[in-house]
């Protein structure tokens, strides 16, 4: 058993410790853009209204999952559409960007993971708050009915810290995180085998994303972090990666849960995340993607 522990400890972070530097330039970025033009991109979502899923999908996709709980709050105070609130969650992909900026080789799939997913959430939001604006009921519909509740969601970083002492911090969790996950990644491994974990995976075929897509709904970062791993690794398809990672809101469901009294509104919405994350999935694995 000892063996096994330190094989996988050290795997962990031969693994590990080269991502870091490429870790700490994207959240020197991310810290960047948050810190000075934060607001603007707040600003550009609350008043967007029936069409706010177009910059929805886009801000979305900024890779922390601040937005994720904005908009679960604005949607809890009525003021973005349900649309809006989906294309925010479908483009959200917490710490997977920069995980994937961390390995120059992934970057071609990293492009393609954005633009799957600015365009799913293109889509959710479209059919949404368009063309099935008048079926969807309004004890399902929730969000925005042409004016807010009194809402305050604005959150104010610690501008006193130094965004390279920030970036520092992030890059120290998110180690942990991928360093801890690598380690009982390949913990199992040494423990069943690589060949059988591997097998249980690969067996799930076609409906290997629909796992996927239930593990981004769990409502932390680290969810992320554990599907972009196994993808990494080789243990799941591309296609099962973008299924969990437009799933996952990060935080974003737990805000949902408290800002939205309604719990037949927030299962609808997780049950259309967890749908669109799902057939995503399915359609690139079909596709061969």
């Amino acid at each position: 058993m000892m063996h096994e522990l330190l094989h996988a400890l050290e795997h962990a972070f031969e693994d590990s410790i080269p991502m870091l530097p490429f870790l700490y330039l994207a959240y020197l970025l991310i810290e960047y853009i948050e810190r000075f033009h934060g607001s603007r991109i707040e600003n550009a979502l609350e008043g967007g209204g029936h069409w706010g899923f177009v910059p929805g999908a886009v801000l979305g996709c900024v890779p922390q999952c601040g937005f994720s709980a904005m908009a679960a709050n604005f949607y809890g105070s009525r003021v973005i559409s349900l649309g809006t609130l989906l294309a925010v969650f479908l483009a959200t992909s917490d710490e997977a960007i920069p995980m994937l900026l961390a390995v120059p080789d992934q970057w071609p799939r990293l492009v393609l993971l954005i633009a799957v997913k600015i365009g799913v959430a293109l889509l959710a939001g479209f059919v949404l708050d368009v063309l099935l604006v008048r079926l969807v009921p309004a004890s399902l519909r929730g969000g925005y009915t042409g004016h807010a509740d009194e809402v305050d969601c604005h959150e104010h970083h610690a501008e006193r810290q130094s965004i390279f002492i920030s970036a520092l911090w992030h890059t120290f969790i998110i180690f942990l995180y991928i360093l801890g996950f690598s380690f009982a990644i390949g913990f199992v491994m040494e423990l069943v085998g690589e060949e059988v974990f591997t097998a249980f995976l690969a067996n799930l075929g076609v409906f290997q994303p629909i796992f996927a897509a239930l593990i981004g709904l769990v409502p932390n970062c680290a969810a992320s972090v554990l599907l972009t791993q196994l993808y990494l690794g080789g243990s799941i398809s591309f296609g099962a990666a973008v299924a969990g990672l437009c799933s996952g809101a990060g935080v974003g469901l737990v805000v949902l849960c408290q800002a939205n009294k309604s719990w037949k509104q927030n299962l609808f919405i997780i049950g259309l995340l967890w749908g669109a994350g799902a057939v995503t999935g399915m359609a690139l694995q079909l596709l061969g993607v």
